[in-house]
């Protein structure tokens, strides 16, 4: 005859197991929706970002802007590297 654990230390190692389980889907919950976000970031980075940017480099060249009060300084050409 197979020995078995109590009816209790069964329901306890039951009841540990569900909240790992269950952890373990909201984890996944959790990346999936990370992925997500991180291909949003990527497509407005693309395609948003992309055109404003385009914009402001045809109208003004290439410049940094501020993003606080929207000054613009010129970027200036890095001095060749060769030498």
């Amino acid at each position: 005859m197979a020995k078995k654990i109590t009816k209790k230390e069964l329901e306890n190692l039951q009841s540990i197991i569900g909240k790992l389980n269950n952890l373990k889907l909201e984890l996944g919950n959790i990346e999936n929706a990370k992925h997500k976000v991180l291909h949003q970031i990527v497509e407005i980075e693309r395609t948003e970002f992309g055109e404003a940017h385009k914009e402001l480099e045809e109208k003004y060249g290439k410049v940094n802007v501020n993003i606080s009060d929207g000054t613009i300084t010129e970027i200036e050409d890095e001095p060749s590297k060769e030498d």
